[in-house]
């Protein structure tokens, strides 16, 4: 463990024993053999109802994962649940300690990597990403399912939820890093409403970034809904003068897209990036007088 300026943040841990990304092909020939979960989740502006959307047709078998189910007891979007709680969901969708997860969502790549995320935190290191998500499925001509939802087969034993921290960064922690440094921030919105130019989705928060953070919007990541090749990655993050050799917190705009970042870096060898789960929805809030920077990253 290093701690560095007060955030603590997880070494080198060994690499997952499954790939961070699969492909349509792979999850067609591999779907009797995995736990497959939609965790499609939409902000207001993209008038898309994710649920809806499910019961109307999904990939075989899939269970629903709703990302804003919590017991957090907080007034910000979808925070981490409790470890019970997120162990029940879990169980519930038929998902054990042994379970190959395989995630995914309707816009491509967007909000999936968040539950690949949280299962993460959560002590699963045996999860993957549907690139290209259920367009990419569709794409490919894969089978989808219409009929109604049917129950999640059972899970084998029940699921072992154990809470990582170093995976997750508090409010706090990112105070002490604005003090004493160590961790590189790095945000996942849009060059708007990173530099103050673009309203913030969310009424009532300040425009801006944490001051010193580096800017990498998620979709600079993607391209057509896929993750980009890791080389391009590198090339992404090298612009955005995102130093990889260091300690790194990821944020956005409410704990979903830094988990893109996240994502991408796993791909490069990165499993350590921790993830600022409050985000911008926490640190934009006037109440909290919280430095503000606007403008170009500096």
């Amino acid at each position: 463990l290093t701690t560095l300026g007060g955030l603590a943040l997880i070494g080198r841990e060994r690499m997952s024993s499954v790939p961070p990304l699969v492909s349509a092909a792979w999850l067609r020939a591999s779907l009797s053999t995995v736990r497959v979960i939609d965790a499609s989740w939409y902000l207001p502006n993209m008038q898309r109802d994710a649920k809806a959307e499910f019961r109307a047709s999904r990939i075989p078998s899939s269970g629903f994962f709703d990302i804003d189910e919590t017991d957090a007891m907080s007034d910000l979007p979808h925070m981490l649940p409790s470890e019970g709680f997120f162990a029940s969901r879990m169980s519930a969708l038929g998902v054990d300690s042994a379970s190959h997860v395989v995630c995914y969502d309707g816009a491509g790549l967007f909000s999936s990597p968040r539950l690949w995320w949280m299962l993460r935190a959560f002590g699963h290191q045996r999860v993957s990403v549907l690139d290209g998500g259920m367009p990419g499925w569709i794409a490919l001509g894969a089978e989808v399912e219409t009929d109604a939802p049917a129950a999640p087969a059972t899970a084998a034993s029940p699921f072992e939820a154990t809470l990582n921290r170093e995976l997750l960064v508090t409010l706090d922690q990112m105070r002490a890093n604005m003090d004493k440094g160590g961790a590189v921030v790095v945000d996942a919105r849009s060059t708007g409403r990173f530099e103050g130019t673009a309203p913030e989705p969310r009424a009532g928060l300040r425009g801006g970034h944490i001051p010193k953070a580096r800017s990498v919007p998620f979709a600079s990541l993607l391209r057509d809904g896929y993750l980009l090749p890791p080389e391009q990655l590198r090339e992404v993050f090298a612009e955005a003068r995102v130093p990889l050799e260091q300690p790194l917190a990821l944020m956005c705009g409410s704990g979903v897209t830094a988990s893109v970042l996240a994502l991408a870096l796993q791909v490069l060898g990165r499993p350590d990036a921790a993830v600022y789960d409050g985000s911008w929805s926490e640190w934009g809030q006037p109440s909290l007088d919280t430095p503000v920077a606007k403008g170009p990253s500096l």
